[in-house]
């Protein structure tokens, strides 16, 4: 398949929520097939939802895609900040992935997110069981497992993860000095190699998103908040004996970090009740725009029912 114009057939939308003294929204693209199963998309970090256009033109004759901005990235704005970062919890933006489907009249649905959208929809599929038909996790293992295993190569490899989470407003200043020289040794230094993976458009929406002050912060608080009350939150969760309920994809990239220091499948298999099954991709991070046709495939060859 040849790649379409883009978003050719998608409808963004603003999915209003909070309160009316804290009005916030969710902004989304949905579309594919009206009526077909719902298959939900979730992006990471720093990006956002436009990361799956490539994915969403080859799945969309089977599915009706929703993707959406994450709290606090894209154009979905982030509510203040909080004592132990709870905004910017997993749990929070699972909640509302949630809220936007209610608000489009969905009940269950598929579900995958890559990066920081896996560890949303890892959440999501423990804090709503019943909604979650089958889930898929793109390039990540499980939080709690990669924080357990850190030594000096993993903390060269993913150094973002300890310093994101330094006090504010430090990270945020230094990264603000030179917003787009770090947005791009992020994409480029993550994937294959260089820029090339990602659609010219795709970059203009990263580099109008990411390069905004509000948005850096965000993304500190993103991660702030998995070395905090993230961890609480899967801690109390395996003393209570929660696995993930449904079947499970793990996909993750041969020339990554996740395929270099982890088992995934075996750590997923671990934090699973039902079927866990997957594959190395022979990518870097950024699976979904690298290899798109090999990602729609093994996402349409096991989200059905």
């Amino acid at each position: 398949m040849t790649d379409t114009p883009w978003f050719d057939g998608f409808e963004r939308r603003e999915i209003r929520l909070g309160t009316a003294g804290a009005p916030r929204h969710v902004t989304l693209r949905v579309g594919g097939q009206a009526l077909g199963p719902v298959l939900v998309l979730l992006h990471g970090f720093p990006q956002t939802h436009v990361m799956w256009q490539r994915v969403a033109q080859r799945l969309r004759g089977a599915y009706r895609l929703v993707m959406p901005d994450l709290r606090g990235y894209g154009d979905s704005p982030a509510p203040a900040d909080a004592p132990r970062h709870e905004q910017a919890s997993k749990r929070a933006m699972a909640s509302d992935v949630v809220a936007a489907l209610d608000a489009l009249g969905v009940d269950r649905f598929f579900l995958c997110g890559h990066d920081r959208g896996g560890r949303v929809a890892h959440r999501l599929a423990l804090d709503f069981p019943q909604r979650v038909l089958k889930l898929g996790v793109i390039d990540i293992a499980p939080t709690l497992d990669m924080y357990a295993r850190t030594d000096m190569d993993f903390a060269r490899a993913y150094d973002h993860w300890f310093h994101l989470i330094q006090p504010a407003p430090l990270p945020e200043a230094m990264i603000g000095g030179a917003a787009l020289a770090y947005l791009h040794a992020k994409l480029g230094g993550w994937g294959a190699g260089g820029l090339g993976h990602i659609e010219p458009e795709a970059l203009a929406e990263y580099e109008r998103c990411f390069c905004r002050p509000e948005a850096i912060h965000s993304a500190c608080e993103d991660y702030r908040a998995s070395a905090d009350i993230d961890l609480e939150h899967d801690r109390l969760g395996r003393e209570r004996g929660e696995q993930i309920a449904c079947d499970t994809l793990v996909l993750w990239g041969a020339k990554g970090v996740v395929q270099r220091f982890f088992d995934p499948l075996a750590l997923w298999q671990a934090r699973c009740a039902a079927s866990v099954s997957g594959q190395a991709l022979p990518a870097g991070h950024f699976i979904p725009e690298e290899l798109p046709t090999e990602t729609a495939a093994a996402l349409a060859g096991f989200m059905r029912l």
